[in-house]
């Protein structure tokens, strides 16, 4: 293997296996030691703890879906320095914790460990971000299902650490540094190339639904602002007499990990249940949260629908893809134009019954779903390309991370 180390030895730990012979393995209490000290003000900087992203400030953190909330004081939260290392014991098992390049405080709840002197904090932020030391912080936690379990102090400290010397420590993160930061910045051009082609497929579906096929047809006010001009030969009717509208029955609790139903939520992702609400074709949007407005999915068969989920169905006078394709593409606009000043956003039901939809005749309709279909199917093999290229980078970034940190290759 070339760029290896000359010789290695067993480490004596059998998850570990061989490192290189220069290098040793000590228990985490050997090099950590945990902190306690409490903020007297509650005035220092407050930093989040995720498993995505290690430690951040709260205000420059990551959007990743989470929920932070705010005590009304944050006296008595605990101080951390640059380079501790902050593991949220609750959710350690995921992976949640890492060095802070931040001084400031966090949750009580978590633990807080000040490092010895005679190791690099970086290194070792790399390291236990591995899914080899993930895998065993968890095997140390305690508890009886995953969502119970806790990574206590005395149970860390008993993990065992590969210890290469300091100088290596550092030339290891200082290189790793520099190559995720490569990744990441390949990471990010995919991402905002996955932005421009979303944004360009919904263009494409807002123009098609509301100006049609023929660029040189004659337009009319459609009456509607935000719509404008229509073609002569199109109507606009309100949703409410195109289709019946109502909300599911279902709440969170009521998902089933292997459910017989797909059970629709207020997110693109599918949960399931082993009960079902609805039977036959339904559109179905989300009446609030961060998703409100968004319509996620086309349902058929049988299913469950959250109770904040609206559902449209029983069409009359539209294809119901034509329809699918209109409302996901400029309902959301509308709501966000209207929910700006909405600290909690949320779609109410006569928003939705009054909302304008442009209609061509029926087999007009068609042309322009067949049309959407192929477009928007390119379009999507695209993004799929640039998804798969991130998915390679990340794997890519792992890889590399492990091999160093473990001693498989050498900087």
């Amino acid at each position: 293997m070339a760029n290896t180390y000359d010789t290695y030895k067993d480490s004596g730990v059998a998850w570990i296996g061989e490192i290189p012979s220069g290098w040793e393995v000590v228990r985490i209490k050997n090099i950590y030691s945990e902190r306690t000290e409490l903020s007297e003000n509650g005035t220092e900087r407050l930093l989040s703890v995720s498993e995505y992203y290690g430690i951040a400030p709260t205000s420059e953190k990551i959007d990743v879906g989470e929920f932070i909330t705010r005590a009304d004081s944050l006296v008595g939260y605990k101080k951390c320095y640059i380079n501790d290392f902050v593991s949220n014991i609750m959710l350690a098992w995921k992976g949640s914790f890492g060095t802070t390049k931040f001084d400031g405080i966090v949750s009580p709840a978590y633990c807080v460990y000040k490092p010895v002197d005679t190791i690099s904090p970086s290194y070792y932020h790399y390291l236990f971000r591995t899914d080899l030391y993930k895998s065993r912080f968890k095997s140390y936690s305690k508890g009886i299902i995953d969502s119970r379990l806790r990574l206590y102090s005395p149970f860390f400290y008993l993990v065992d650490a590969i210890l290469p010397p300091k100088l290596e420590q550092q030339s290891i993160a200082t290189f790793l540094d520099q190559k995720c930061n490569e990744i990441d910045s390949l990471i990010a051009l995919q991402d905002e190339m996955i932005g421009e082609l979303q944004a360009y497929k919904q263009s494409v579906i807002t123009e098609v639904v509301t100006k049609g096929l023929d660029p040189n047809a004659k337009m009319k006010d459609s009456g509607v602002e935000w719509i404008g001009e229509i073609p002569e030969g199109w109507s606009t009717k309100r949703l409410k007499f195109l289709c019946r509208i109502t909300t599911g029955d279902k709440d969170t609790q009521d998902s089933e990990k292997e459910g017989v139903y797909k059970f629709y939520v207020r997110s693109p992702i599918i949960e399931h249940s082993n009960s079902w609400t609805f039977e036959g074709e339904g559109i179905l949007m989300a009446g609030d949260g961060a998703g409100a407005g968004r319509v996620f999915h086309h349902a058929f068969g049988k299913y469950a629908v959250h109770q904040r989920v609206y559902r449209m169905a029983n069409f009359k006078e539209v294809n119901t893809y034509f329809l699918f394709y209109y409302l996901s593409s400029l309902f959301c606009k509308i709501m966000d134009m209207g929910s700006a000043q909405s600290t909690v956003p949320s779609v109410r039901m006569p928003m939705l019954t009054n909302f304008v939809v442009c209609m061509p005749a029926f087999n007009e309709q068609q042309l322009i779903v067949d049309y959407l279909k192929n477009r928007t199917s390119q379009i999507d093999s695209l993004i799929s390309l640039k998804q798969q290229k991130i998915a390679e980078l990340k794997d890519y970034k792992k890889s590399i991370i492990y091999e160093y940190v473990t001693g498989k290759k050498k900087v």
